[in-house]
């Protein structure tokens, strides 16, 4: 085990001296339980300087709706044609 020292605010000793009390640990034994909270909230960093990458994620998708690099030229056009159907949808009923 190790023994070393650090700093805290007044606030956070006194609500740890009084978790201490009240629950008959040492004061030494809730600062450990604390870090055994707080280290999982912490993942290690893959490869500690490498730049992080969005994960990959299984959609279920048979294609990659962004593998194209004119993804969003076609995502325009695709809206485009949306709109083109739509409005003569509209005005096949209009005419109704």
């Amino acid at each position: 085990m190790v023994k070393t020292q650090v700093q805290i605010p007044d606030h956070l000793y006194q609500e740890a001296k009084r978790i201490a009390d009240e629950y008959e640990m040492s004061f030494a034994e809730v600062v450990r339980r604390g870090l055994e909270r707080v280290i999982p909230a912490y993942p290690r960093r893959v490869g500690g300087g490498e730049e992080w990458r969005l994960p990959l994620l299984d959609l279920g998708l048979k294609v990659d709706p962004f593998a194209h690099p004119d993804w969003r030229e076609q995502l325009d056009l695709g809206a485009g044609a949306a709109r083109l159907a739509g409005a003569a949808r509209r005005r096949r009923v209009a005419r109704r």
